[in-house]
């Protein structure tokens, strides 16, 4: 037997100690993957196809392709579950099934490949969905319908698949920007991490809603504290909470600024604790809109990205406060950056370029959170949602 083999005793004794709790290194684990999937959510109205799906090389930040879901139309936001048996993706369209609003469809995952089988769609009961959330039991899932100004709840069946909803609440009311805020626009919805609150991000009202989720029921109620008022004219667009669930951020469309928050847990309030422009200093905003937003695994660094100044804006973090202090605004090698994602291990930022149909990889540094080009660009046409999972099989 190789020296470094345990022996049979000293495993028994390893594994005895684990069924007790005890946190011990794990020699045949990897801690830090080397490579991901990545299924990248598309509009399909140019040359797209569908879902895509690529392998994420963590070394180079090489994109691979592997394989298109074809014949969805704009299946443009995902959300899988955490099993990673099924993934959910909007239809963001404005009728559906000869009715008027969008769709939200189920897929069945390939254990092995990856791939994906539909199992069926249902109507959002609001045009134009453009996010959709997994509950953290697997039992619903909630969809944010922009154009409807509305948010719609479904249950999920043991196979998978989407029930009839089981609620939907229709957000009423408008705000000072006669052009993009004349009727709620529900753009982002994020569950907190007990999976007690739903926050909506209403880019109209100028609002983050918050609800009371029954997570036996799918039933929404209204908070005690209803919502989470911004500046008028800010249009929060995209909200994420800090990995510690003391804090939460909100990035707004309209006026180019990420906003800090404290987050009560037992209330579900949030507080502000700031709010900072996302562009560098001396630049306007201009024809700029801000898109999305989202914190490091570790909690050290925020990330927003811009779309017009085309770039990722880096705040460091303070873990005691929640407060911002600017790093950069780094360059996404391309036009219109929609979305952008971190790979889990906090290695990699991966920015989709809408306009250019670019998703261009960058390492994030540890200590300061900058980011650097890796060199790759992987050509994907019309990339809006990028969703990062451990590999398949």
């Amino acid at each position: 037997m190789p020296k470094n083999n345990p022996t049979r005793r000293k495993f028994v004794k390893v594994a005895s100690l684990g069924a007790l709790g005890l946190a011990l290194p794990n020699p045949f684990v990897q801690t830090k993957p080397k490579e991901f999937m990545v299924y990248v959510g598309t509009y399909t109205s140019g040359k797209s196809e569908g879902i895509y799906l690529y392998r994420l090389n963590v070394a180079t930040g090489a994109l691979s392709p592997v394989s298109v879901k074809e014949g969805i139309k704009n299946p443009s936001f995902l959300a899988l579950d955490r099993p990673r048996r099924h993934l959910y993706a909007v239809n963001e369209v404005a009728d559906f099934g000869g009715k008027p609003g969008g769709a939200v469809g189920a897929f069945a995952v390939d254990g092995k490949t990856g791939s994906l089988t539909l199992l069926n769609q249902q109507p959002t009961l609001g045009d134009g969905p453009c996010h959709v959330v997994v509950d953290a039991g697997g039992k619903f899932v909630v969809v944010a319908n922009y154009g409807g100004g509305s948010v719609t709840v479904f249950p999920i069946g043991p196979d998978g698949s989407l029930g009839a909803s089981s609620d939907h609440v229709q957000h009423q009311g408008s705000s000072v920007n006669p052009a993009r805020q004349e009727k709620p626009h529900a753009h982002n919805v994020v569950l907190d991490p007990a999976n007690r609150y739903l926050f909506v991000s209403d880019l109209g009202l100028d609002k983050v809603m918050i609800y009371r989720f029954d997570a036996s029921t799918g039933k929404l109620t209204p908070n005690q504290t209803p919502w989470f008022q911004t500046k008028p004219g800010a249009g929060p667009r995209h909200f994420t909470f800090h990995p510690k669930g003391r804090f939460a951020f909100v990035i707004n469309e309209l006026d180019s600024t990420v906003t800090s928050l404290a987050y009560d847990p037992a209330k579900g309030i949030l507080k502000e604790v700031q709010t900072l422009s996302t562009l560098p200093k001396g630049v306007t905003s201009g024809n700029n809109a801000c898109a999305d937003v989202h914190v490091s695994p570790d909690g050290k660094f925020l990330y927003g990205s811009n779309r017009g100044h085309d770039s990722i804006v880096v705040y460091a973090i303070d873990g005691r406060t929640g407060k911002l202090t600017y790093v950069e605004n780094a360059s996404t090698q391309g036009k219109t950056p929609r979305n952008f994602t971190i790979d889990p291990t906090g290695t990699l930022l991966l920015a989709a370029n809408q306009a250019t149909d670019t998703v261009v990889t960058f390492r994030i540094n540890q200590q300061t959170g900058k980011l650097t080009p890796t060199g790759q660009v992987a050509e994907v046409p019309t990339p809006v949602c990028l969703q990062v999972v451990p590999m398949f099989g």
